[in-house]
This record gives C-alpha cells, structure tokens and sequence, in this order.
C-alpha cells in the first residue's frame, strides 16, 4: 500500500526538531509539576500549570507546522476513520481494565477540577479533555510514530515508509511509550496498537485520531465516573 501522505519538507528545515521540541516542552512542564510537588505544592495548587502546558506546546506546533508535511490535509476514507475510532475505543477499554498494582510505576497525581465543597470546575474540564484530545495526540504521535519510529529505521527517517518499518523499531517505541505513562502495561498496548495502524495504514491522521478518541473517551468517562487519578 503506497502511503498515505507527502514527507517532503520545506527545504533547509529541521524536521527532527520540528518533531522533537513540542515533546520536549511537553516533558519540560512534568518536571516543572514535579519540581512544585517536591517544594510543597499540592496537586490542586498546581492545575493551572496545565493550561500553560498545553499552550505552550500549542505555540510549538504551531511554530513548527510547516514542516509537517505528513499533516497537510486530505480526506480520509471512511474506512480509516472508522478503523480508527474503533481502535481508540480499544485502546480506552484496555486502559482502564490493565491498572493492577504491577502494571504502574508509581502513582498519578491526577488532575481534580473540583472545587472547594465538591462543584465540577467545567471551565477546566473542557481545557483538560481538549488538551488531552486535540493537542497532546499531534504532538506525541509527531514524535513517536512520525520521528521516532522511522528514525529508528533509518536517521534519514523522512525517507522511511510507514510500512517498512521493522518490529525491532515498533518493539523499541512501544516499550519506551509504555514507560512515559505512570500506566505502562496500558501505554505499551496503546503505543503498540496506534504503531501498528500508522504502519498499515501510512497515514499518521488514522494514528492521531485513535490518539484522539482514547484520551477524549477517558476524560468523559472519569469526569462521570470521578476517577480523577486516571488523569
């Protein structure tokens, strides 16, 4: 199957970089809220770190998306966008069923937006479920999937097709997706099955949008349930 998108790139860019540095200031910010833990801070002291995350690799992608050539838009075949959303449901399914003891490193701060006397704060719910949603799936599928796992491939990793990708390269992003999640077991089975629909479909939108549907699935799910931790 040919793939799905163009790689070329705008000429004299850095598409490693490009890649690289929304996630690195993504990680930056989970530094930052464990450095505020350390000093004292409580986890509701600090939930509006969140919202400056989320804009700051906001203004990272958006600095960079010219170099995304993978993400020009073209219209998905229903297929796909099926395929997708059915593997994103999966995906949610499977994370909150694999959270026994052994399958978690430590333990999540979580993100609680209730307010003193047990009021929802919507205003941070509808940030957090449309970070979760609709930037953080861009921005890790760009580096896991888009750089990551072809570079693994090749360092020219532009020139590396979706589907020639080898399992070496899968096995190694999904151990590594795996332990960047506080769930691991759950994240290798998440970075395991958005690599294997990027690989045969050599489309990163199909990854994206199953990206997309677990965490937007999961965040309504615990705002009803109130299992705040999964957050």
């Amino acid at each position: 199957m040919k793939p799905y998108i163009s790689t070329a790139e705008p000429a004299g860019s850095a598409p490693a970089l490009a890649r690289i540095v929304p996630f690195a200031v993504y990680l930056f910010f989970i530094f930052i809220a464990d450095v505020l833990s350390r000093m004292g801070y409580s986890a509701d002291d600090t939930r509006w770190l969140y919202a400056v995350k989320i804009l700051a690799v906001t203004a990272a992608l958006v600095l960079y998306w010219r170099h995304y050539a993978e993400l020009a838009w073209q219209p998905m075949r229903a297929s796909l966008v099926l395929a997708s959303t059915a593997v994103g449901l999966a995906v949610f399914v499977l994370w909150i069923s694999l959270d026994a003891g052994w399958m978690q490193i430590g333990s999540a701060a979580g993100f609680d937006p209730r307010q003193p006397g047990g009021a929802i704060n919507w205003g941070l719910v509808a940030l957090r479920i449309a970070g979760a949603a609709l930037v953080v799936p861009v921005m890790e599928e760009l580096f896991w999937r888009s750089f990551l796992l072809r570079w693994l491939q090749s360092p020219d990793f532009l020139t590396v097709r979706a589907a020639a990708v080898s399992l070496k390269a899968l096995a190694i992003t999904v151990v590594l997706f795996g332990f960047e999640h506080n769930l691991w077991l759950a994240g290798m089975v998440a970075g395991l099955a958005y690599g294997l629909l990027y690989m045969r479909s050599g489309n990163l939108w199909t990854a994206i949008v199953a990206h997309g549907v677990t965490n937007g699935v999961l965040g309504a799910w615990i705002v009803v349930t109130g299992n705040w931790h999964y957050w």
